[in-house]
């Protein structure tokens, strides 16, 4: 397999032999070419799997393929729903630069008739985030939540687990009460989501843990007062800086519903009040 970054986190799993590195694991059968096994337990909507989720395999996949080990720029488009089960990534590399390299991968999966249907197209560039300087001029503040235990997670809802999608059990996810109207049927109207973001086995977030955090809340549509799907069209992530250790911060915005898409904008921050990764995605809605 195909391994993570070394390091410890002294309050959960370690890095490297978490559920997410492992579930996010591929292996080299041919120069560019890998295998995977998703498991069912990244479903985010029925059997179809999370867009974040799916955005880390093929990055890790990239990281082993490609000269520098981390993901500045990532952009995937989703053609066809990703289902449980193996898959196969293959990936082509561009002649790498002295600091960043570029290269893209698609991620395909048997049909019902023994074919390959193409599932998800990268396109990405890769740097050393350890061999940035440390200067930052922002305008971006950091959002304004709740302390983490004054914010609803997943484990409150009354509902149960029955009610719950299987991703949800891989995430420690807790909303900002302020965009969270949704869930006793009072939306605010505003396309805003907020919340606390980390993994439930406690291991600390890197580079591909932040790929699953930007697509990792419930859509902006919920509070808009629409409900059901929204699957990701487009998805563009760029990773400013490794996160401090710790939960962090995600801000989701959306300013314009139209034609049946809507745009989702986001911030992550960490502890440390670092910008740590933006993402802009399209979104289907399928909601109503």
């Amino acid at each position: 397999m195909v391994q993570a970054q070394a390091g410890a986190d002294a309050a959960g799993a370690r890095i490297g032999d978490s559920e997410f590195d492992r579930d996010t694991g591929v292996r080299r059968v041919a120069d560019g070419v890998y295998t995977a096994e998703l498991p069912p337990g990244w479903a985010a909507v029925g059997d179809a799997l999370n867009g974040g989720y799916l955005l880390a395999v093929l990055a890790r996949a990239l990281r082993d393929a490609l000269a520098h080990p981390d993901p500045f720029s990532i952009t995937a488009h989703y053609l066809t729903a990703t289902r449980p089960g193996p898959a196969v990534i293959r990936t082509r590399a561009a002649a790498p630069g002295r600091t960043l390299a570029a290269g893209s991968a698609a991620l395909f999966q048997a049909d019902e008739d023994g074919g390959e249907v193409e599932r998800v197209r990268v396109l990405a560039t890769y740097g050393d985030l350890g061999a940035l300087p440390d200067e930052v001029r922002t305008t971006a503040p950091p959002p304004a939540l709740p302390p983490p235990d004054a914010c609803p997670g997943t484990r409150d809802d009354p509902g149960g687990a029955a009610g719950r999608p299987p991703i949800a059990g891989r995430l420690d996810l807790r909303l900002d009460p302020a965009t969270a109207g949704w869930a006793v049927g009072a939306p605010s109207g505003r396309g805003e989501m907020r919340a606390w973001f980390a993994l439930a086995d406690g291991r600390d977030l890197d580079p591909l843990a932040l790929l699953l955090a930007v697509d990792a809340l419930p859509p902006t549509a919920f509070e808009l007062g629409l409900r059901g799907w929204v699957p990701t069209v487009e998805l563009t992530a760029h990773v400013r800086c490794r996160p401090a250790p710790g939960p962090v911060r995600v801000a989701v915005t959306t300013r314009n519903l139209a034609g049946g898409f809507l745009e989702e904008d986001v911030e992550v921050w960490d502890g440390a009040d670092r910008l740590v990764c933006q993402a802009r995605q399209l979104a289907r809605v399928l909601a109503r």
